[in-house]
């Protein structure tokens, strides 16, 4: 296993900084993930990494050393791309093969690997099809045999599941982590669906704009978002604005733009400060009636979504449209046009930048 770290790395196209000073650690054998909107760099700085990209300025170092110098087919990086690139005159056996036929291997060693790493991508029997043989996902993990194949120190992963169906690129998040976990390699994965990033990565980083914007584990960074971007970005998040009232220890008591009060984690706050918390949506419970109070809001059901385990409602508070998630063990559902109450407990309001 390898690490990979990048230090003080800029690109820039005329006035656009597509990567602006990043520098990012990516830890030995675990499954990172960089998440963004598009433009946000993410891709920029994996293909800095891969070496299709020369960087302005700063370092890709590969186990300490520094491989910018190094031409992309002696960098000892594997990648898949979204359109898994193919060749479609081959065979599965061939396009697995083609990196090691291209290093003179022994035909012999070539077959011994290739059967090996076909076996554990599941694709054992189907050597001999060609890739318009094959379904999105068998495809797929073609293209992750190949890049497997040549037993290389890190893999690059350039939104690998982008082009199958939701159904299937669930079932494929799960090969992908079980195939990741059984190799060990250290794996670098640009996605801009939150849920993927979640669901598969033991960190991600959140950037925007050629920077980070909060870097850790998803449960940290989705549970503490830093600043209204990241809180946004990951998720779906409720912002409520106010002003501080008072300071009690830890916690301060906010008087809400909406209404009411809210109390909160004191957060460096001082009495007389504007606040901005991000309440996210199923921590927020639903009653029917009016109760405005501390973390109590009344609003007005306006929509609400079904989508089999839970319901979606859209309420609005004042001049805000407020989201719910509500699971479907709930005892009630509400209808537009009802009254509701909206509650929550202190420690789920999360003080965030602007």
């Amino acid at each position: 296993m390898s690490t990979v770290e990048v230090v003080g790395c800029t690109k820039r196209y005329g006035a656009l900084a597509a990567l602006d000073e990043v520098s990012l650690k990516f830890k030995e054998g675990e499954l990172f993930g960089l998440l963004g909107p598009s433009g946000s760099g993410k891709t920029t700085l994996l293909r800095a990494i891969a070496g299709f990209i020369d960087l302005d300025h700063g370092q890709v170092l590969l186990d300490g050393e520094d491989i910018r110098p190094v031409p992309v087919h002696k960098r000892d990086i594997g990648m898949v791309f979204q359109n898994y690139a193919l060749f479609p005159h081959m065979t599965v056996f061939d396009n697995v093969a083609f990196g090691l036929s291209v290093r003179k291997m022994p035909a012999g060693e070539i077959k011994a690997r290739v059967d090996e790493i076909l076996g554990l991508v599941r694709l054992a029997g189907l050597q001999e099809r060609k890739p318009k043989q094959l379904s999105g996902g068998q495809q797929q993990r073609v293209a992750l045999a190949r890049a497997l194949v040549t037993r290389p120190k890190v893999l690059l992963l350039d939104e690998p599941l982008g082009a199958l169906d939701k159904h299937l690129r669930e079932e494929m998040q799960v090969e992908l982590r079980r195939i990741q976990r059984e190799v060990g390699i250290t794996t670098i994965f640009v996605t801009h669906d939150q849920e993927e990033a979640m669901t598969l990565c033991d960190r991600i980083a959140i950037m925007n704009q050629g920077q980070i914007v909060q870097l850790g584990p998803p449960f940290e960074v989705y549970e503490h978002p830093t600043n209204r971007f990241a809180a946004g970005f990951l998720g779906v998040a409720n912002f409520l604005e106010g002003r501080v009232a008072s300071i009690s220890g830890n916690e301060a008591r906010i008087e809400l733009k909406l209404g009411g009060e809210a109390l909160a984690p004191a957060d460096g706050y001082r009495a007389g400060d504007a606040a901005l918390l991000a309440v996210r949506p199923e921590k927020i419970g639903l009653e029917p009636g009016s109760a405005v109070g501390v973390n109590r809001l009344t609003g007005s059901v306006i929509g609400a979504v079904f989508s089999g385990s839970s319901t979606t409602y859209r309420v609005q508070v004042g001049d805000q449209v407020v989201a719910v998630f509500q699971q479907n063990s709930a005892p009630r559902r509400f209808q537009p046009d009802d009254k509701v109450t909206l509650h929550w407990s202190p420690e789920h309001n999360v003080p965030v930048a602007p």
